[in-house]
């Protein structure tokens, strides 16, 4: 592979390690050596963005991003300021992961939507993009982002499971798709459309490990590397090479949340 792979979505700091005696060190080798070049770490919640945080400053092929996941209701609940203050670090290229869940979430959700528009506020303000989660609530989620002008801030819709329907509303808003190891799935007949039909430049690939395992490692605990496979995948469905296919979504990325510094850049 001449071009390098970004994993656009994980977990580091919630990996699975067993399989490199419990180090991070070694996931990070194993990407590297399929030609995953860069990982967007992402966060769910402020208790924990200091370690994301960390593993962006301490590795050049790692970035991060700061938000509060639309399931948390543990932790820090954050307004729009702090979350600009937190995202004002170089390493810090987006707002998320928020959004809306209804899947595990009951009762009144009024309290998802509010958070989800300050995290939007904060955004537009720090001029980042965001990192759209949105799970059995996709009516609720375009309107919000609607109702909210969030394509001033743009954005991508991660771990994209909906029709083509769906994602021309998505892409009429400015968003990019990120496609996971749902789109190798045999069941996932919508999905691998939308693969095939969406523009060169709007789209992404991701792990969103350790969740979501590709085939052929389906209920695996995921990991970065395995990125390789979703990318697979789409070239398959668009009757291209793999090559084009992380050329293409590295550019995407880059357009999205910046250009890699020549530093960041270790594939």
């Amino acid at each position: 592979m001449d071009s390098f792979l970004i994993d656009s979505h994980c977990h580091l700091d919630r990996l699975d390690l067993t399989a490199y005696d419990g180090q991070l060190e070694g996931a990070l080798d194993a990407a590297r050596d399929v030609g995953v070049g860069h990982m967007l770490c992402v966060c769910i919640d402020l208790e924990n963005f200091s370690p994301v945080l960390e593993l962006a400053r301490n590795h050049t092929q790692i970035s991060a991003s700061v938000g509060v996941h639309p399931n948390e209701r543990e932790g820090r609940d954050p307004e729009v300021g702090e979350l600009v203050s937190l995202a004002q670090d170089e390493q810090v290229v987006a707002i998320g992961e928020t959004g809306l869940d209804y899947f595990r979430s009951e009762g009144d959700l009024e309290w998802q939507r509010e958070r989800f528009r300050r995290h939007i506020a904060a955004a537009k303000e720090i001029d980042k993009p965001l990192i759209i989660h949105m799970r059995d609530a996709t009516e609720d989620t375009l309107a919000v982002l609607e109702q909210e002008d969030a394509r001033d801030a743009g954005g991508v819709m991660h771990c994209f499971v909906e029709d083509w329907a769906t994602a021309k509303k998505a892409l009429d808003l400015d968003f990019y798709i990120s496609f996971s190891g749902i789109v190798t799935f045999k069941s996932a007949v919508e999905l691998k459309e939308v693969a095939r039909k969406i523009p060169a430049d709007r789209m992404l690939v991701e792990t969103d490990s350790p969740y979501l395992a590709p085939m052929p490692y389906r209920g695996k605990s995921n990991q970065p590397s395995w990125v390789r496979f979703v990318a697979e995948h789409i070239a398959e469905l668009r009757g291209t090479s793999v090559d084009e296919i992380a050329k293409q979504t590295t550019d995407n990325y880059q357009s999205l949340f910046g250009r890699l510094d020549s530093g960041r850049n270790v594939a």
